[in-house]
C-alpha cells in the first residue's frame, strides 16, 4: 500500500481577494474549511504549507497540522515540496497529493479519484476533470482545457495538453481541468527542479512543464467541479453553499 501525505499550499496574498485563506465563511476561516474536507477524504496525512503564521495558528487551533515555509516562492508546486522536505525528510511517503487552498466545498471522493491513476505503473503524475456542459465555459480562457487520449481504463484519460484555449476542434465533449494534483514523490521532486518551459509560461500553466520534460500525466473524469474562491463573488457563492 503506497503512503499518500496530502499538502495543502496556501498563501495570504492574492491579486484579486487579498488574505483569501483566512477569509470568514460561518465563522470559520476558509483554509479550516479546506483542512476539514481534506481530512474527510481519509487520504493519508493532512499538512497545510503557508506563508503566514497567522494561518499555521488557525489551522492549529482547529486541531490540524501546519508548516511555515518560504514567502519567495514562484508556485504551489514548491510549497509543497518544501512542505514534504520538513515533515517527511526520510521519504517515507511515496505519493504526495497536492489540495488546492481555496476549495471549500471539495467533495471528498474527488481526492480519492485523483489518487487513483497513481495505483498503476504508468503515470507520474495524475489530475481530474470534468466535461464542459455550459457552453460559455468552452471559449472562457480562466478554465482550462485538458486534451488527453484514453487509456484503456474507463474514465481515465492520458493528457497530451493544458490549454485555455478552446480545444480539441470539432465535435465532442471538452474537458474542464480541475488544478488539484498526485504526484509520485519523484515525480515532484522532478518537476521542482526543471525551469519553467516555453508553453507554460505563454500559458501560464505550471502542468505543461512536466508535459514539456516527457512526463506522464493521467487524468480521472468526474462528474462535478468544486468552486474555487477567487473572488468576492466566489466567496459569496462559497458561504451560500456551505450554509446548507
Amino acid at each position: 500500500m503506497q503512503r499518500t501525505l496530502v499538502v495543502v499550499p496556501a498563501r495570504m496574498q492574492s491579486t484579486r481577494l487579498p488574505g483569501k485563506p483566512l477569509a470568514d465563511i460561518h465563522g470559520v476561516p476558509m483554509i479550516v474549511h479546506v483542512w476539514q474536507r481534506a481530512m474527510a477524504a481519509e487520504a493519508g496525512r493532512v499538512v497545510i504549507a503557508t506563508d503566514t503564521q497567522q494561518i499555521v495558528d488557525a489551522i492549529r487551533a482547529a486541531g490540524g497540522e501546519a508548516v511555515l515555509t518560504r514567502p519567495d516562492h514562484e508556485s504551489g508546486s514548491d510549497r509543497v515540496f518544501e512542505a514534504v522536505n520538513h515533515v517527511d525528510p526520510e521519504g517515507d511517503f511515496e505519493i504526495i497529493l497536492n489540495l488546492q487552498g481555496d476549495l471549500p466545498t471539495l467533495e471528498a471522493h474527488l481526492a480519492r479519484q485523483c489518487l487513483a491513476p497513481l495505483l498503476d505503473k504508468g503515470p507520474h503524475i495524475a489530475t481530474i476533470a470534468a466535461e464542459i456542459k455550459d457552453p460559455a465555459e468552452r471559449t472562457n480562457p480562466n478554465v482550462v482545457k485538458v486534451v488527453g487520449t484514453p487509456t484503456g481504463v474507463p474514465g481515465r484519460l492520458r493528457a497530451l495538453l493544458f490549454t485555455r484555449a478552446t480545444a480539441p476542434y470539432g465535435d465532442g465533449p471538452l474537458y474542464h481541468h480541475i488544478g488539484i494534483y498526485a504526484y509520485r514523490r519523484s515525480a515532484l521532486e522532478r518537476f521542482v527542479s526543471l525551469r519553467p518551459s516555453l508553453l507554460e509560461k505563454r500559458e501560464r500553466l505550471e502542468q505543461l512543464r512536466a508535459l514539456e520534460d516527457g512526463m506522464r500525466i493521467d487524468v480521472t473524469l468526474v462528474d462535478t467541479v468544486p468552486l474555487g474562491v477567487d473572488t468576492p463573488e466566489d466567496l459569496e457563492r462559497a458561504r451560500r453553499l456551505l450554509a446548507r
